[in-house]
């Protein structure tokens, strides 16, 4: 037997496996192409129709506008009668202001737990760990009977403290991952220069960027769509949400489909948007902290 003679099935095992290896990838890129396809679809269509007139919405659901079809009067309905800038600026202050405060409060929560070791710290790291399985909802009653005794209902900060206290669980959960990778000689190096404690955490800070920016995206989606608080604590029209007033408009507009899609669209193109631009950070963020 020659050496060709040896090689030769090594080689054609070689380009079976090349080949299976290749079908496997093709399966898998078909499937996820046809699930974004499948996820994405009803979006554009609902985007496209809100740029036709009824009859062509019946006629050609699918179809892309003509300039017989193309129609602006359902965005022009929906911005003349309703809210819609109002509502935009509400959900943009409730959304940030929640945001940075969860990001504040759950950096400081978890580093603490990671840092100091004292006996209360795993029962108050169970005490977040429970926060992320038990839904806020829950305590509706209570929290309105909070809002009521403290005056601020049907205004904007008692969106943002609930959304914040909602949000904090699962940050501090996922940001007590990164601070766990932190080397703590870097900490020790850092204290024997004579750093102070709040200096310490902010050389440490660096380290858990990644951690921060998913948290910021976990948090603002779920506030940004989130419909039963907005209903409940803060249901005038001048502190209605996006999505609140998305909702309203799909009972006044009923029967007016150019002026239902135009409404949805509003409400879900911020969203859309939102996830578009951090969804990189999103993944990133948090298939390294779990991978952690």
């Amino acid at each position: 037997m020659t050496t060709l003679d040896i090689a030769r099935p090594q080689t054609i095992g070689a380009s079976r496996d090349a080949r299976r290896w290749t079908l496997e990838r093709i399966v898998v890129h078909v499937a996820l192409i046809a699930f974004v396809v499948l996820a994405l679809g009803p979006i554009f269509v609902v985007i496209l129709n809100s740029f036709k007139t009824t009859p062509a919405i019946f006629n050609g659901p699918f179809a892309l506008p003509t300039p017989e079809t193309f129609n602006l009067q359902g965005y022009a309905r929906v911005l003349s009668r309703g809210n819609f800038f109002g509502n935009y600026a509400n959900s943009l202050i409730v959304t940030l202001s929640s945001v940075a405060l969860t990001v504040v409060f759950s950096t400081l929560a978890a580093y603490a737990l990671v840092e100091y070791r004292i006996r209360i710290v795993p029962y108050l790291a169970a005490f977040f760990i429970v926060g992320v399985m038990l839904p806020i909802r829950l305590g509706t009653i209570p929290i309105i009977k909070t809002m009521v005794a403290l005056g601020i209902m049907d205004t904007l900060l008692s969106l943002i403290l609930v959304y914040t206290a909602m949000s904090i669980p699962l940050a501090v959960t996922l940001m007590m991952t990164y601070f766990r990778t932190v080397p703590s000689e870097l900490k020790e190096a850092a204290r024997m220069d004579g750093a102070n404690e709040w200096q310490t955490f902010l050389i440490a800070l660096p380290l858990v960027r990644p951690g921060l920016a998913a948290v910021a995206t976990v948090s603002m989606l779920p506030i940004w769509n989130d419909l039963w608080f907005p209903l409940i604590l803060a249901p005038g029209r001048a502190n209605q949400t996006v999505t609140l007033g998305v909702q309203q408009f799909v009972g006044q507009f009923l029967n007016d489909y150019p002026a239902l899609l135009a409404a949805l669209t509003l409400g879900a193109v911020p969203l859309v948007l939102l996830f578009t631009v951090f969804s990189r950070q999103f993944i990133r963020g948090l298939s390294q902290g779990y991978g952690k």
